[in-house]
C-alpha cells in the first residue's frame, strides 16, 4: 500500500469551496486572535470550510527555526512548503513571550452575537505528512525537574504507517520501529475571539476555547463556545495525529492536518435550552456530551467540570441537581484533557444513550 501522499498548499483533496491555506499572512503563531483582528473570511452560518494547519514542531526557535533541514534529519524528504515559508519569514515570534501554535487569522460568521453559541463541527481531517513530533521541553510535562533529563529539548520524530491508521516508535534512540499506536486526528485549538485588543497567549485554554487539546474531537465532534465578539471570528490550529489523555511530556504527536469544519450559529434562546447557560467549551460527539472544566489547579478545573455536568443536566433533561450528581458518580467518566498547558482541562464523557428512555 502506497505511503500517505504529502498535502502541499492547493495540492490535494480540498472538500469545502472555502479553501484556507496557511500562507504567511493568514496565520498567527504564538498568539491567538482579539476583536480588533480582521477576518481573512467571512461565511453565512452552515458553510463549510477547509482549512491548512501547520504543526509548530520542527519549526520552533530550539529545534532551529528550520523545519527542513529538522526533518531531512530524521530521514522525511517531503516538507510542507508553507511550514518552510513560514519558519523563514519575518515574522515575530518571541518564544519567551508568545506560545508556540501556529493557528489561522479569525474567520467570521455572519451574525453570531455575544450571547450566542458558535458550533464548530469538525467534518474531515486530513494528514498532510506521513510523520509527526512529540517534544519535552521548559520543564512543563507532568514530571517537571525529572523530564527532560536536561536543559535541552527533547524531540522525538514518529512515523506513521504506510496505510496511515497507526504511529511507530522506536524502544531506544536509533531502534527499528518497534511500538505501534492508533491514530486519532484532531485539531487541539479551536477557538473564538476575545474582546478588546490583547491577543491572548496560544497556550493556556479558556471560556474561548483555544488549546483546549480534548482527544475527543475528531471526525464528526462538535464544539461549543460562548460567542464573545460580533462575527464569533473563529479560529482553529495545533494539529495533531494522536494523544493521549493527560498530554504528560507537554506536546502529543504533532503533526499538520487539512481539516474542514462547518461554523453553525446557535441563538441563545435555543443555545439556553439545549445547553442552558454556558460559561465554556462544551463538546459532543455521537455518543457523549461532554462538558469541561478548566482552572490552573487540577483540583478546582475537576470540581468546574462537575459543576458544568449538573448545569448542562438540568438544562437539557430536566434532571433535579442531587440526582444528576448521583448520576454523574455511578456512570460518568471524567477525563483529564491536558495537564501541561498551565490551564488544565477535564472533560467529562455522558452518554447520551443514558437518557432516551425518559418517561
Amino acid at each position: 500500500m502506497p505511503a500517505l501522499p504529502v498535502l502541499q498548499p492547493g495540492r490535494g483533496p480540498v472538500r469545502a469551496d472555502a479553501y484556507l491555506p496557511a500562507d504567511v499572512d493568514a496565520v498567527l503563531w504564538g498568539r491567538l486572535p482579539c476583536a480588533t483582528d480582521a477576518p481573512v473570511l467571512t461565511v453565512e452560518p452552515g458553510t463549510e470550510v477547509t482549512v491548512d494547519t501547520i504543526s509548530h514542531e520542527g519549526l520552533l526557535e530550539d529545534q532551529g527555526r528550520d523545519p527542513r533541514r529538522f526533518f531531512e534529519a530524521h530521514g522525511a524528504t517531503d516538507v510542507l512548503d508553507d511550514a518552510v515559508a513560514l519558519a523563514a519569514s519575518s515574522t515575530v515570534h518571541d518564544p519567551a513571550h508568545d506560545g508556540p501554535h501556529v493557528v489561522s487569522r479569525p474567520i467570521a460568521v455572519s451574525g453570531a452575537r455575544p450571547g450566542d453559541l458558535l458550533a464548530i463541527t469538525v467534518l474531515e481531517t486530513l494528514p498532510r505528512v506521513p510523520y509527526g513530533v512529540v517534544s519535552n521541553r521548559h520543564g512543563r510535562g507532568a514530571l517537571p525537574g525529572e523530564l527532560p533529563a536536561g536543559p535541552d529539548t527533547v524531540s522525538v520524530f514518529a512515523a506513521v504507517t504506510d496505510d496511515g491508521t497507526h504511529g511507530v516508535l522506536p524502544l531506544v534512540d536509533g531502534g527499528p520501529p518497534a511500538v505501534s499506536f492508533p491514530l486519532a486526528p484532531f485539531l487541539g485549538i479551536m477557538g473564538l475571539a476575545v474582546p478588546g485588543d490583547q491577543r491572548p497567549h496560544s497556550v493556556p485554554p479558556g471560556p474561548h476555547g483555544g488549546n483546549l487539546d480534548i482527544n475527543l474531537l475528531t471526525t464528526g465532534a462538535t464544539l461549543y463556545l460562548p460567542v464573545q465578539v460580533d462575527d464569533a471570528l473563529a479560529y482553529v490550529g495545533d494539529p495533531h495525529f494522536a494523544q493521549g489523555d493527560g498530554e504528560v511530556a507537554l506536546t502529543a504527536m504533532e503533526a499538520s492536518l487539512r481539516a474542514t469544519v462547518r461554523f453553525d450559529v446557535i441563538a441563545h434562546e435555543d443555545a439556553v435550552r439545549q445547553f442552558g447557560e454556558l460559561a465554556g467549551p462544551l463538546a459532543e460527539t455521537a455518543d457523549h456530551l461532554v462538558p469541561t472544566g478548566l482552572d490552573a489547579d487540577l483540583d478546582v478545573a475537576v470540581q468546574n467540570c462537575v459543576r458544568a455536568a449538573l448545569a448542562l443536566l438540568e438544562a437539557r433533561y430536566g434532571m433535579q441537581r442531587h440526582l444528576a450528581y448521583a448520576y454523574l458518580s455511578a456512570a460518568t467518566d471524567l477525563d483529564i484533557s491536558q495537564v501541561v498547558d498551565v490551564v488544565k482541562g477535564v472533560h467529562a464523557r455522558i452518554r447520551k444513550s443514558d437518557f432516551e428512555l425518559r418517561p
